[in-house]
């Protein structure tokens, strides 16, 4: 099994992603939304697992700095915006990787993760 970790490396709930997989000797791909945006196609595969609203984290400074509290726009458009401010993102996204793998998963997740590990 590999799994692929989106996140920053500043983002404390992405480092412990990144150290519960390897421990288990899962292999990972890290991607750094500091060198490389968040691909449209990526962030539609987690909205549409689990809504656009859980990709949000309405906690983060870019979030509450960019004044998106009362932003009314559509799920394009809030993609869009992800893309382009990848820290109002609730990190880590983590996914399996490998032929029929089908977990994914938004923030930290170490029970879910654990059952993709036995």
């Amino acid at each position: 099994m590999e799994v692929q970790i989106f996140g920053v490396k500043k983002s404390a709930d992405t480092r412990k992603a990144l150290r519960f997989f390897s421990e288990r000797r899962v292999k990972t791909h890290f991607v750094d939304f500091t060198e490389r945006p968040a691909s449209l196609s990526e962030l539609r595969r987690f909205a549409q697992r689990y809504g656009i609203g859980a990709l949000i984290d309405t906690e983060s400074r870019s979030y509450v700095s960019l004044g998106m509290r009362h932003a009314n726009m559509s799920e394009e458009r809030w993609l869009d915006k992800l893309a382009a401010e990848p820290l109002m993102l609730r990190m880590p996204l983590v996914r399996q990787i490998g032929q029929g793998a089908k977990g994914l998963t938004i923030g930290l997740a170490e029970d879910e993760w654990r059952t993709w590990t036995t």
